[in-house]
């Protein structure tokens, strides 16, 4: 997993909408990314919802949050109108940037899903706490 203090890596990632996020795109705003397992399931629609409800306290410190996980960006999309959604989901279908940030997987059913985990990324690009 990576370091706090350590350099946030640089991506390229499609949102929902199908529009490419780089890490750039966030300079100088605290960004705040949650990892989930899959979309449409019980416990990431509950955590989707519940980053969803908070945007505007987000919003007030000059702070964005975004989703990521595996799926592709129709499956993003499906996600995030289904449920209204008001923060984007990154897609990473080649779990490029899920691997470059170290998070695990755990098998369920026979499946590996990503972890669960929230990272905190400074106005200059730097993992904290």
């Amino acid at each position: 997993m990576l370091e706090p203090g350590k350099p946030f890596p640089s991506f390229s990632l499609a949102n929902q909408d199908g529009v490419s996020r780089s890490l750039a795109d966030f300079h100088g705003q605290w960004l705040v990314v949650f990892v989930y397992p899959k979309d449409d399931t019980p416990g990431c629609t509950l955590e989707g919802k519940g980053f969803s409800a908070a945007k505007p306290a987000y919003d007030a410190v000059r702070a964005v949050a975004v989703g990521l996980s595996q799926d592709d960006v129709a499956s993003h999309k499906s996600f995030c109108d289904k449920f209204g959604f008001q923060v984007p989901l990154l897609a990473d279908p080649k779990a490029q940037l899920l691997g470059a940030l170290g998070v695990g997987q755990s098998e369920f059913k026979g499946q590996k899903y990503w972890d669960r985990t929230t990272f905190v990324v400074d106005p200059q690009g730097v993992l904290r706490k």
